[in-house]
């Protein structure tokens, strides 16, 4: 599985639509489906801003561990 399956995965399991987690990102949604798709690269800072959305690290966002850790807030 590809990391843009990933954060697809995550954004379903929270019940989030793209369009609301675009806005969390603070950017227009088809730019954030670009993403998801895997049609753009996710950039550094967009990667942490979804880890920090999800609780997780972005390891688990990029496939280096199959260890879902949801920190605590």
């Amino acid at each position: 599985m590809a990391y843009y399956k990933r954060i697809r995965e995550l954004r379903e399991d929270h019940d989030f639509t793209q369009r609301e987690v675009a806005a969390m990102l603070q950017m227009p949604q088809p730019q954030y489906f670009r993403y998801e798709q895997g049609y753009r690269d996710i950039p550094t800072d967009i990667l942490i801003a979804l880890a920090d959305i999800y609780n997780t690290s972005t390891d688990y966002i990029l496939e280096r561990t199959d260890d879902v850790i949801f920190y605590k807030k």
